[in-house]
């Protein structure tokens, strides 16, 4: 097998092309936030045939409002880290699929990827960098409601509920922080928390204090969402006294941490309890040649800064395999 050193361009445009299902690639990576557009950078400069497979560009990067911790940057806001991400990997040649998740990977020599319209794409090594998504209650009316009332995002959806009675499911740090960007814009916030106190970082809970506009209601779990075609409130339940009470509200933000999207890969690699893959400190999987980073591994710590510098170990240790294999 040799390298192909021809994908190497430098020319300022977009020089993505469709992925191809007769073609074998070096590397294909899932997932366009910091962990897979960095792996794709370092694919490229070392001369490897590269498709990516993206979903949503940026990942949760782009819902994020203020970013203050990205070296380079005193601030800049998530879509337009986003796109200056992009911008970076448009310059190379490489095989470009957006919008299709995957639904399964074949491990073997060449490992075979199938995407969600049933189209498959192989590679002679994979890196997994598909990021989380946000959990969900799973009740009856979230589902129908979501984007009518039902959200998952303060950063993106906030400004909608202006002057609006609001409802915030978690009280961790991820609950925590949407009551306050909330506060400053919602009429009313009410944080429903399943256990009897909020488990958010001291410094966000004090801060989410200072507001007038917040109650609190503990020991509790929204049970459904109500409402015709918008949200018109939601069922709360006390799970000590299983008593049950309807509360009126124009939004439920449900706020109660992310899950990884792995179950693709479940067949493939070994998971952890928590449904991340396992990788060691090269981004290995226990299966050769397939490798996995950011945040849907093992590795603590889920910042952005982390995952693009695992994204860049991923495709290090790819492009190291295949150095291999030519032995």
């Amino acid at each position: 097998m040799e390298f192909n050193l021809s994908a190497v361009s430098f020319v300022s445009e977009n020089n993505f092309s469709p992925l191809e299902e007769d073609r074998v690639y070096d590397v294909l990576i899932i997932g366009g936030g910091p962990a897979g557009l960095t792996a794709a950078v370092y694919c490229i400069r070392k001369g490897l045939d590269t498709g990516i497979i993206v979903k949503s560009i940026g990942g949760q990067v782009a819902d994020t409002a203020a970013i203050e911790n990205y070296m380079g940057y005193k601030y800049i806001n998530g879509v337009e880290l986003v796109d200056k991400f992009r911008e970076q990997v448009e310059q190379f040649s490489i095989g470009y699929e957006e919008g299709q998740g995957v639904l399964d990977i074949s491990d073997g020599e060449i490992k075979k990827v199938k995407l969600e319209d049933k189209r498959t794409v192989s590679a002679r090594t994979v890196i997994i960098a598909s990021g989380k998504s946000w959990k969900k209650l799973n009740v009856p009316g979230e589902e129908r409601l979501t984007g009518r009332g039902v959200a998952y995002c303060s950063i993106c959806d906030a400004p909608l509920f202006s002057g609006k009675n609001v409802i915030v499911v978690g009280g961790g740090n991820s609950g925590v922080e949407s009551a306050i960007d909330l506060a400053s814009i919602a009429s009313h916030i009410t944080v429903v928390q399943i256990t009897n106190e909020l488990t958010a970082d001291k410094i966000l809970i004090d801060k989410l204090s200072a507001f007038s506009n917040v109650d609190y209601i503990y020991n509790s779990a929204v049970t459904e969402i109500l409402g015709d075609q918008v949200v018109s409130g939601a069922v709360i339940k006390n799970i000590k006294d299983g008593q049950t009470g309807e509360m009126a509200a124009e939004g439920v933000f449900i706020e109660i941490g992310l899950d990884p999207n792995s179950s693709f890969a479940r067949e493939a690699v070994a998971l952890n309890e928590y449904g991340e893959i396992i990788v060691d400190c090269s981004c290995r999987t226990s299966a050769a040649g397939i490798f996995a980073a950011g945040d849907v591994t093992s590795v603590p710590y889920k910042q952005i800064i982390i995952a693009g510098g695992e994204g860049a170990k991923a495709a290090l240790s790819s492009w190291e395999y295949l150095l291999k294999l030519q032995l």
